[in-house]
């Protein structure tokens, strides 16, 4: 039986040096009117947590930044 941990991480909106997406001061987040080079930044991310097996559950866009929920498998010894 496959066995799983899980992390959440959080990316403010200063860590970015150009936004990745797009928000209203209502809250309201859209792709849409993001530049195709701004993309870059959270496929930097992606690609890092990717690296060490993590793979993303759900990716969370708020005003203020937003919430990453990873999920990578767990190997036991003797493959159990």
């Amino acid at each position: 039986m496959q066995k799983f941990e899980y992390d959440i991480t959080k990316y403010p909106a200063s860590e970015f040096t150009h936004l990745v997406y797009f928000c209203t001061d209502q809250g309201e987040c859209k792709f849409d009117q993001i530049p195709d080079d701004q993309t870059k930044v959270l496929n930097e991310i992606l690609n890092e947590r990717g690296s060490h097996g993590w793979g993303l559950v759900h990716l969370a866009f708020g005003k203020d930044g937003l919430v990453a929920f990873w999920k990578r498998e767990i190997i036991l010894p003797g493959g159990d």
